[in-house]
């Protein structure tokens, strides 16, 4: 009889840690999700900017089409790529394609700011200057998600790799989520927009 009850109050307190468990990683995954939310609205606002960015310049740099179109196809890959691990913030593949579009976004409008340079009207361009100083903000701002996200998958992942979690958090479907990080050290520098 007492057996009965031993174990009984042992399933009990199981049962009762593995609810506590199982709550708190749903949190922390939806916390994570909320931060990649955060980065998503900044993205949105970066990739319709960048049309107008080259809107702005095509006018005055008739001859570098090709760097026009290598900005545009870019921009269209990154936000397919954003679609993706919108999607599912937690999927590894997804986040790998997302930091590899944006990697070379980054790039090809890097490309585009050097070129500008060279174009004396185009740096006055009032339109030019504003977008500029829009995209240098909402760069700034994408930064910033990253942080609040990578910190959100961190403590996510150390919850859930962490013993008495780490029995349940596979099981229960929880696994590991992917930072957002960059790989290149090219990509480590921000996109330099400067008109002066």
């Amino acid at each position: 009889m007492y057996a009965l009850i031993i174990i009984l109050a042992i399933l009990f307190v199981l049962v009762i840690m593995a609810i506590k468990i199982y709550n708190r990683l749903v949190a922390l995954r939806n916390r994570y999700k909320n931060a990649f939310a955060q980065i998503d609205v900044q993205l949105k606002r970066r990739y319709d900017l960048i049309p107008n960015l080259v809107e702005t310049a095509k006018g005055y740099i008739k001859h570098e089409r090709e760097t026009l179109e290598a900005v545009i196809a870019a921009r269209n890959q990154a936000a397919t790529a954003g679609q993706k691990a919108a999607a599912n913030p937690g999927d590894p593949q997804a986040m790998q394609g997302l930091m590899g579009a944006e990697a070379g976004l980054t790039g090809t409008l890097g490309r585009l700011f050097a070129l500008v340079e060279s174009y004396p009207d185009l740096k006055a361009n009032q339109n030019m200057m504003q977008l500029s100083e829009e995209l240098t903000s909402t760069e700034n701002k994408v930064a910033f998600a990253r942080q609040a996200y990578n910190d959100a998958v961190m403590t996510y992942n150390t919850t859930r790799e962490t013993f008495p979690n780490v029995l349940f958090a596979n099981p229960f479907g929880f696994g590991p989520a992917q930072l957002f990080e960059i790989q290149a050290p090219e990509e480590r520098e921000a996109v330099k927009v400067s008109f002066s």
